[in-house]
């Protein structure tokens, strides 16, 4: 097991050796990213800076995908598409881990499986008060999810009303129609969200944290081991010289000051859905909850 950052990333995995490559320097490979990935400053930004470290893999270029949804990517990757996508990040399951070729790191540091609600305006009194699950269920919240998204099991696993759709971007619109009352947004993803899907409308309700041990990892296809050797030993590398600290207060930061994380209520969930690993992963993430947001909330936003 590597020593990580202490309170930071606690994970298990497998120190793999730079393996011999010789590449021309005007070798290049294109990788395509899921464009939901693409699309996040900080998820691209993480996969370049694994990229950039393993210069001996050859030069690289990050373009990206089609408009897939996350169904259809994780097919695509499970099929060795790689016409159509090369990498995505997503949430870990057991299954998707044995049928995709994982990289066995959080690449926020565990923090997707930390949950705020994107709520309409009017329904911020419903949500006054709440403690526990028992008070989700009995003022009637829903939760919207993608139809393909591992929360929607976990959060139907612990008793909660979810209703689903497979585009990310219809669940504004099913929010705004009063489909459900609360969007369940990662802490790293909901001011992201707010900034570019005009969503002024849409509020962060202030009070509760959802918490359940969620790792997020980055998947390329099963056959494509270079991809995976090439990413794991970059963000290993990245670990170890403290570029990946940097990288997840550069971008996380920011989230967990302005939440006021450490200021919530934290409803914490069961996943009965990981692997063995990424089930130690994700309680050492709960169990170190307040020294992450404490290191975070030193906050040093991006450029």
């Amino acid at each position: 097991m590597h020593r990580y950052l202490p309170g930071f990333l606690l994970a298990l995995c497998l120190s793999l050796p730079a393996p011999a490559v010789s590449a021309e320097p005007d070798d290049q490979r294109t990788f395509i990213l899921w464009y939901r990935n693409y699309d996040n400053p900080a998820i691209r930004s993480l996969v370049e800076l694994a990229l950039a470290k393993t210069t001996e893999y050859g030069d690289f270029k990050v373009v990206r995908s089609e408009e897939l949804s996350q169904g259809r990517v994780l097919r695509e990757l499970a099929n060795n598409n790689n016409r159509l996508v090369d990498i995505a990040n997503v949430a870990t399951t057991a299954e998707r881990e044995e049928f995709l070729n994982p990289i066995p790191l959080p690449v926020d540091g565990g923090l997707l499986g930390f949950r705020v609600c994107l709520v309409l305006p009017k329904h911020l009194p419903q949500f006054e008060g709440i403690q526990n699950i028992d008070d989700l269920t009995s003022r009637k919240i829903r939760i919207g999810q993608g139809s393909h998204w591992p929360d929607t099991p976990i959060l139907e696993a612990n008793g909660l009303q979810v209703v689903t759709h497979t585009r990310y971007e219809i669940l504004f619109g099913m929010l705004r129609n009063e489909r459900f009352e609360c969007f369940a947004r990662g802490v790293g993803e909901v001011l992201y969200d707010l900034e570019h899907n005009r969503a002024d409308d849409l509020v962060i309700e202030p009070n509760i944290l959802f918490a359940y041990p969620m790792p997020s990892y980055l998947f390329v296809a099963p056959n494509d081991q270079e991809a995976a050797h090439r990413l794991q030993l970059g963000m290993e590398r990245a670990i170890k010289d403290g570029s990946f600290a940097v990288y997840l207060k550069r971008w996380f930061g920011r989230a967990v000051t302005e939440l006021g994380l450490e200021q919530r209520k934290v409803i914490t969930l069961e996943n009965p859905y990981l692997s063995e690993e990424s089930m130690y992963v994700g309680r050492h993430t709960l169990e170190n909850l307040r020294r992450r947001l404490d290191y975070l909330s030193q906050v040093a936003t991006p450029d």
